[in-house]
């Protein structure tokens, strides 16, 4: 056995190394916590940034999409006003006809005028009312029905020449360039009248390429 003396320097050692020891643990754990107290809040704040980051910059993201070309459309019911006075179709679109509408392109006292610049598909589809009339017997073999760009004179040009023949509806469609301004308008021979039923008479634009 160890002498009082000895023992006692022993017991000193031993107790400052487990003084040490137990000095060493708290450290860590106060450390990693005020580190967990701190982060926790970053980690949300910056979650709460990027969710309103993404927000503000996808709304002028979509807002841009739904400004772009391709959503330059139109889809146009006649505008039937009864007996023409001349040869010109004149067209309406809109929510409150159904099926019909106007996106981009806008009407000009009946005809479509394009906004913007751009190779547009065309199509077109014209039923006349009076087929079945004496008129007509006279009349079918010079029925036609045109459509072209009658401003600016500039961009004067004929696209369309449809003749009925010896029936009664017209149909077609085909890409063509189109500039900024130009109005399109479409002609039928006089005085034949065209049906006013929006299945049976139609007339649309939509844009396709730069």
């Amino acid at each position: 056995m160890l002498s009082e003396a000895e023992a006692g320097p022993m017991q000193l050692r031993l107790r400052t190394m487990m003084a040490e020891e137990g000095s060493g643990c708290p450290v860590p754990r106060l450390l990693w916590a005020s580190i967990q107290r701190v982060a926790l809040p970053v980690f949300i704040l910056a979650g709460v940034i990027a969710v309103v980051y993404c927000f503000l910059c996808q709304r002028p993201a979509q807002q841009r999409q739904l400004e772009s070309p391709g959503w330059d459309m139109a889809e146009l019911q006649l505008n039937y006003t009864g007996r023409r006075r001349d040869g010109r179709l004149r067209w309406l679109g809109g929510p409150a006809l159904g099926r019909s509408f106007v996106h981009g392109p806008e009407l000009d006292n009946g005809q479509l005028r394009v906004r913007r610049s751009g190779i547009y598909r065309l199509h077109i589809q014209v039923t006349l009312a009076n087929c079945s009339s004496s008129l007509w017997a006279t009349t079918r073999h010079r029925a036609t029905l045109t459509v072209g760009i009658c401003s600016p004179a500039a961009h004067s040009i004929s696209l369309l020449r449809l003749n009925f023949h010896e029936g009664c509806v017209v149909t077609s469609q085909r890409l063509t360039p189109l500039a900024h301004g130009d109005t399109l308008c479409t002609n039928l021979t006089l005085p034949l009248l065209p049906s006013p039923n929006a299945d049976e008479t139609f007339f649309g634009v939509q844009w396709v390429h730069p």
